[in-house]
């Protein structure tokens, strides 16, 4: 077992472990666990009760969060002729086609958090699926990475739209916010995502969907939600 900090270890104190907390009060708990000497992003966690090697089991979407994410999300649209310009007016931090995918293959350049792509380029991006894959970069239909409403895009991403995909292991890992964010933003956030996993609830899935529901701090220890209390608001 992994020898833990000092600050991991008080924040050990200020909860119960074995616990199933209330949202709002497991928020306000995870903020004091926040104790480093920087601004700590709020994840949270939920194990699902549905099986990822099935196709109709699948769990994916996307989400804005009301407050965003804290994070400044840099972005990258590939685009052709004036969807260029769309996607630059709309606060695209690059936009191009041809010249971007050059630089990433030959560069290996990634100063760029998300991707958008309009259609038309989907057969250039190709080319760089093998890198982009695995960085959870690929644009895909389904995360709304791949338009031609570029600006929509664009100002969705800026304003702190995430994508949720539940893993191998059947679980959702999203941010929420930063500790400095305050209970009533997290709170925000933190009901939205919740809300659109439950709304994303397989038919296919039986048996409690909500198996464990866990929040903390990017040091801090997790602290347990109460669940079947989330299903039934």
């Amino acid at each position: 077992m992994p020898k833990r900090g000092k600050n991991y270890l008080e924040s050990l104190k200020l909860y119960e472990k074995s616990k199933l907390y209330d949202a709002e009060e497991a928020l306000e708990i995870v903020q004091k666990t926040g104790k480093a000497k920087f601004d700590e992003t709020v994840e949270l966690a939920m194990r699902l009760g549905v099986d990822p090697r099935h196709a109709d089991q699948q769990v994916r979407g996307t989400v804005v969060l009301p407050n965003g994410t804290g994070k400044s999300i840099r972005v990258l649209v590939l685009a052709k002729g004036p969807k260029v310009q769309e996607a630059l007016d709309a606060g695209a931090d690059y936009a191009g086609g041809d010249e971007y995918v050059e630089k990433i293959q030959k560069e290996n350049w990634f100063e760029f958090d998300v991707v958008i792509a309009t259609p038309d380029m989907m057969g250039v991006v190709g080319k760089i699926g093998r890198v982009l894959g695995p960085k959870g970069l690929m644009p895909n239909p389904k995360s709304g990475t791949v338009t031609f409403e570029v600006a929509k895009a664009v100002n969705d991403t800026k304003a702190g739209k995430i994508e949720y995909r539940v893993d191998k292991a059947a679980i959702i890992n999203v941010p929420i916010g930063k500790v400095s964010f305050g209970t009533e933003k997290l709170s925000e956030n933190f009901k939205a995502i919740v809300a659109a996993v439950i709304k994303a609830k397989p038919a296919a899935a039986k048996g409690r969907y909500l198996r464990s529901v866990t929040i903390s701090t990017t040091m801090g220890p997790g602290i347990k939600i109460n669940g079947q209390k989330l299903m039934e608001n």
